[in-house]
């Protein structure tokens, strides 16, 4: 069984609302923030950019009933990692607990998630792009596997973890490397589940198919807010390439409809279909983590969960204080 261990004791306590887009974790975590005196931190890793409101389900400004951190950060495009990510998250949780108050981390991107809450050490500071540029040709010259061979010459713990054909983790490998940083420890380190912070992970599912009719009704919902005019006013402002990323499920479906006249009707069903997809790898993602705690909202009203969370939340304080525990140490 997994071990998951916590850092250091601490009284200071964060709580964690994940689970599949579409399951209803903003709403929860704003309940959440409000009972508990709280502030919501993000875990959304398209959130961060500006002007992607609409198809990221941002609460709008003017809705919010308590403070937000970690939206809103760059601009369409611009480079953003998980590592950013990281200290933008640390210091609004540090900020918010020095302020006597708790932080409620909310988010479906699970790497983002862990970034912010577990011991996950990047590398220091930004990958120079001749470093990457170089590895990038040393692929190209070299192939798959003579990259590979390559690395295990350099790194052959980091290889042995690596498939040959897979390219893009080989040159993330060399790029660690090149900060002193073995790919091999961080992917033991991710696998140990060491906490930052003495969490509560609250999780929330739905029986799969209200999940999926949820989605579909949440992208009517996007087109009928305007998804369509922020996808053509953000290609106006020159980020078709940030539309047109993979994980811009909403954004890049919708650029060959503006700018070639696509059938409006197959890109709706094609972001419904991805976002299914995506929620079901959310799901895969969560369900490995064995200190999440799982509320199953299916036929339960907001105020049931909230109660329900709420009663999480307490148990992991009553924890503490009957065994001097932190709650988030346990074999599973």
């Amino acid at each position: 069984m997994m071990a998951v261990a916590t850092r250091a004791r601490d009284t200071r306590r964060v709580v964690a609302v994940v689970g599949p887009t579409g399951v209803g974790k903003s709403a929860l975590a704003e309940s959440l923030a409000e009972r508990l005196g709280g502030e919501v931190v993000s875990a959304d890793s398209m959130q961060v950019y500006r002007g992607m409101d609409v198809g990221t389900a941002k609460v709008p400004a003017a809705e919010r009933r308590v403070p937000y951190h970690c939206i809103d950060l760059v601009e369409p495009g611009t480079p953003f990692s998980a590592a950013v990510y990281q200290q933008c998250a640390r210091r609004a949780i540090e900020d918010i607990m020095a302020r006597g108050k708790t932080p409620v981390v909310c988010g479906g991107t699970g790497l983002y998630v862990r970034a912010a809450l577990d011991d996950m050490r990047f590398p220091a500071g930004e990958i120079a792009s001749p470093v990457r540029e170089e590895i990038e040709a040393l692929a190209e010259r070299l192939g798959p596997e003579g990259l590979h061979a390559r690395l295990a010459e350099v790194d052959p713990a980091s290889a042995a973890l690596i498939h040959p054909n897979n390219v893009r983790r080989t040159i993330r490998a060399f790029e660690m490397a090149a900060h002193g940083v073995s790919y091999a420890e961080q992917a033991s380190r991710f696998s140990e589940r060491v906490a930052a912070y003495p969490t509560v992970f609250v999780g929330l599912t739905m029986r799969r198919d209200r999940l999926y009719a949820a989605i579909e009704k949440r992208v009517d919902r996007m087109l009928s807010a305007g998804l369509v005019d922020e996808v053509r006013s953000l290609l106006a402002r020159g980020y078709r390439e940030a539309l047109t990323a993979r994980q811009a499920i909403g954004y890049k479906e919708l650029v060959p409809v503006l700018e070639e006249g696509a059938p409006l009707d197959e890109a709706v069903a094609a972001i419904k279909q991805a976002t299914r997809r995506y929620a079901k790898r959310q799901l895969t993602w969560f369900r490995a983590d064995p200190r999440i705690r799982w509320i199953d909202v299916t036929d339960e009203t907001p105020e049931a969960v909230l109660s329900e969370a709420l009663l999480l939340v307490e148990s992991a304080e009553a924890q503490v204080s009957a065994t001097g525990e932190d709650g988030c140490s346990s074999d599973s």
